[in-house]
């Protein structure tokens, strides 16, 4: 058996594969059907300072390949966040992890010293990538400036692992990732959703209660590999790639482009044991071509 195990800037995670915010709510939901230990790491959906209610429904929509979202970041706040869920997931023996959202740098960074106080949140995800939502989200992730600001409220306020999630709708990713690099990220994760739309042709109306909404699943992982190698070759600090992800050949991939650990999101959906199942194919991909630790692999496609 190969060594799975990564660091990620001080996460260490026993393996490399996490599930992605949104796509496995606090873990619990999927605990019958998984060995939620046996994941390298478990990113909760997002949360912001105050609740959020989310979009009107229709808020799903299936594509080709893959689905529309506009869930719009329904949450009930971090302050139930850290008093209800919280002592649920604290002891699970994973890491667990925080994706948080808000309208602007101030509450990014009040979201973030709140977690910051809990003991086994060993790292958040900085969410400035979230395409449904009417403030804050992407509007902060696609420009240098603004995903800069974000990130340099919030390394004030949060003193563990910061990972910043990535929007795939700019000019320039690696832009904005080194914007992120540049302010303190320890990391940075991509890609989150593309902006899609679906409508239907009968009634002659769009799909989705907002129009449009985050394209994810199979359809999306050869634009998200593209963009993790692209930022894998532009910055320093460790890239953690997702988008499309569904089996162990789709996360090696990844990492041969420069990913140091992977997350699963909506094959989550359709099976509630991919993760550790990915691990497991890793584990025999490296066997077979006589790696003896994952990070042989890391970048170094030809």
């Amino acid at each position: 058996m190969a060594d799975l195990r990564v660091d990620i800037a001080g996460l260490h995670l026993k393996n490399p594969v996490m599930t992605a915010s949104g796509t496995f709510g606090y873990g619990l939901e999927f605990q019958d059907f998984v060995n939620l230990e046996d994941i390298g790491g478990i990113i909760v959906k997002g949360t912001t300072l105050l609740p959020r209610q989310g979009n009107a429904y229709p808020r799903m929509a299936e594509t080709a390949s893959g689905m529309l979202n506009c869930v719009g970041l329904q949450n009930k706040g971090v302050d139930y966040f850290c008093s209800h869920i919280y002592p649920q997931i604290k002891d699970i023996q994973t890491n667990i992890l925080v994706n948080v959202s808000g309208n602007s740098p101030e509450d990014y960074a009040e979201c973030a010293a709140r977690i910051d106080e809990l003991e086994h949140i060993p790292a958040i995800e900085l969410n400035i990538s979230c395409p449904n939502v009417k403030h804050g989200g992407m509007a902060f992730g696609t420009t240098t400036q603004g995903a800069a600001s974000v990130v340099r409220a919030v390394r004030q306020a949060y003193h563990k692992t910061l990972i910043v999630k990535l929007s795939p709708n700019v000019t320039s990713i690696s832009d904005i990732a080194l914007a992120a690099e540049g302010e303190g990220a320890d990391a940075v994760s991509l890609i989150n959703t593309l902006m899609g739309m679906a409508i239907d042709a009968e009634k002659r109306r769009r799909v989705l209660s907002i129009g449009t909404g985050g394209l994810s699943g199979p359809a999306v992982k050869p634009v998200a590999l593209r963009m993790v190698y692209e930022v894998a070759h532009a910055v320093q600090i460790p890239v953690i790639g997702l988008g499309g992800i569904s089996s162990a050949k789709d996360a090696v991939e990844f990492l041969l482009a420069g990913a140091s650990a992977i997350e699963i999101g909506t094959a989550n959906f359709l099976d509630p044991a991919i993760t550790v199942k990915v691990a497991q194919g890793i584990d025999e991909y490296l066997d077979r071509h006589g790696f003896k630790s994952v990070k042989d692999i890391v970048g170094i496609v030809e």
